[in-house]
């Protein structure tokens, strides 16, 4: 039964393009320890050949046994809900790498399904640009993104950050935290938003900060928005307090701002 199974591995391992080193990292076992298996020197433990069957789609049977696993499509109308795992994941790797990462990585399907490569697709994406439910890379889109740029449901980012619930240097989202920041609730050095709550400079609906410019407002230095009219307060005015307060600002942050009011 070993040197069945090991004709089987090297047969399905080469089918798939992959190099031993390649099936070790995918399981999560060494390169000797593929190779004993292949040459019927050892065999895998129960959890690696679970591991292996997902990974070459095939039942335990098949790959231990030699029973065929069943391949033929369900009839229409047939009350078996069973569908076939190949039908409901789909994996791509392309040769070409860049420091043995692949180029492009797609990984996807029901269940959880790594990908990773200098672009990655899939339900956890790992990459220079990568897009799933978990997106962690340089540039990430998902339900939870998190890396250098980062848009999803919520986000997390060095640089940029955009979603529901973003965190960042620069944060913009239903509730944004960052140095700046805008959201409908905003926190940061510098927050803009419908509540907004800054250490320096806050605008909004709501605003508080040690200059407060909205229609409530509560700091040190308070400007009132009179009458809904944004025109009450001069950009002349604004300009003079950033000045006074904090003259090492950066110009085209400071420029931005005191434009709001011309």
């Amino acid at each position: 039964m070993n040197m069945d199974f090991a004709e089987k591995l090297q047969n399905y391992r080469k089918q798939k393009g992959m190099s031993q080193e390649n099936l070790a990292e995918a399981i999560g076992v060494s390169r000797q320890a593929v190779s004993k298996w292949e040459s019927g020197q050892s065999y895998p433990e129960t959890d690696k050949l679970i591991a292996l069957c997902e990974l070459f789609h095939v039942s335990m049977d098949h790959l231990v046994r030699g029973v065929l696993l069943e391949q033929q499509e369900l009839p229409l109308g047939s009350n078996d809900r069973t569908t076939p795992r190949d039908r409901t994941h789909y994996e791509y790797k392309s040769k070409t790498t860049w420091f043995g990462v692949p180029l492009i990585h797609i990984n996807v399907g029901r269940g959880i399904y790594v990908a990773k490569g200098i672009i990655a697709i899939g339900n956890i994406a790992i990459g220079a640009v990568s897009l799933g439910l978990i997106a962690l890379g340089g540039l990430s889109l998902g339900v939870l993104a998190a890396g250098l740029i980062s848009l999803g449901a919520l986000s997390l980012a060095l640089l940029l950050a955009m979603g529901a619930l973003a965190a960042g240097f620069v944060a913009a989202g239903g509730a944004a935290i960052g140095v700046l920041a805008f959201g409908g609730l905003s926190i940061g050095v510098y927050a803009f938003g419908g509540l907004a709550i800054a250490s320096r400079i806050a605008i909004g609906g709501y605003a508080s900060g040690h200059i407060a410019i909205g229609d409530a407002v509560r700091g040190a230095y308070a400007l009132a928005i009179q009458n809904d009219d944004i025109a009450s307060i001069h950009a002349e005015q604004v300009k003079a307090l950033i000045t006074q307060e904090y003259p090492k600002t950066w110009k085209p942050l400071s420029d931005w701002i005191v434009a709001l009011f011309r």
